[in-house]
């Protein structure tokens, strides 16, 4: 006892000696090690049908006379836009581009395959038209029945109607709530099942944003592909999230 007295400040340094030496060499042994942390990735997916369609067309008038061929070529503007708005397509939804004018040539070749000559054959003039519009059933179904103004004598050329979506931006953010809690459901259960529980987000990164055709083969782009062809499509964004393990 008189011993502990006589020493006893010897012996409370040298246990704090012992007991800092053994937290500072443990904290050495730790320095530069990551935290233990877990990454998963999550999916958002939705299927939906295009609000909007954009159909474009054009057709066109040959003529030796260059005012005879506006003169036709206005002609069909005008029979062409009475068409369309007795199909329910509104006015504002048709938009008429500037005519395009070439001048053509007829090249005359001989025997052997040479040029010889040329002579001017006429104008041909070009007329594009685009309709914009929300009434997708009947701008869709017009498109079909372009057959009724080529009886008419408008050779009218009809490419095929492109659909979009207005609400793109609400159903972004829609998704990727979907994804971040799909992702939250996979981190939680690993580490459930590691025998451990979930920590805090440590990073959240968004991925592509892809457009396809409903239950289609369509490959994915590395920039995000965006399907115009189809009426009916899907959208998808993963969300690959990155949590601390307690």
């Amino acid at each position: 006892m008189n011993f502990f007295k006589t020493h006893a400040a010897t012996i409370i340094i040298s246990i704090a000696v012992i007991v800092t030496g053994y937290i500072l060499g443990h904290s050495y042994l730790s320095k530069g090690k990551p935290d233990p942390v877990i990454s998963v990735t999550g999916l958002g997916e939705q299927s939906f049908d295009s609000d909007l369609i954009v159909w474009r067309a054009n057709f066109s008038r040959n003529n030796m006379e260059l005012k005879q061929a506006y003169a036709d070529l206005n002609n069909d503007v005008k029979r062409v836009k009475a068409y369309l708005k007795s199909k329910g397509i509104a006015e504002d939804e048709i938009v008429f581009e500037a005519a395009d004018i070439q001048k053509m040539y007829h090249t005359e070749y001989d025997s052997d395959g040479n040029e010889i000559g040329s002579y001017f054959t006429g104008y041909n003039l070009t007329q594009s038209l685009k309709v914009r519009s929300k009434k997708v059933d009947t701008v869709e179904k017009t498109s079909r029945e372009v057959s009724q103004l080529i009886d008419a004598g408008i050779e009218l050329n009809s490419n095929a109607p492109e659909y979009y979506y207005t609400k793109l931006a609400e159903l972004k953010i829609k998704m990727i709530e979907e994804a971040t809690k799909d992702a939250y459901n996979r981190a939680q259960k690993i580490a459930e099942n590691a025998g451990g529980s979930l920590g805090g987000l440590k990073t959240a990164d968004m991925g592509v944003f892809q457009i396809t055709a409903e239950n289609s083969s369509e490959d994915y782009s590395w920039g995000g592909s965006f399907n115009t062809s189809s009426r009916r499509k899907t959208a998808n964004i993963t969300m690959r999230l990155e949590y601390k393990i307690n």
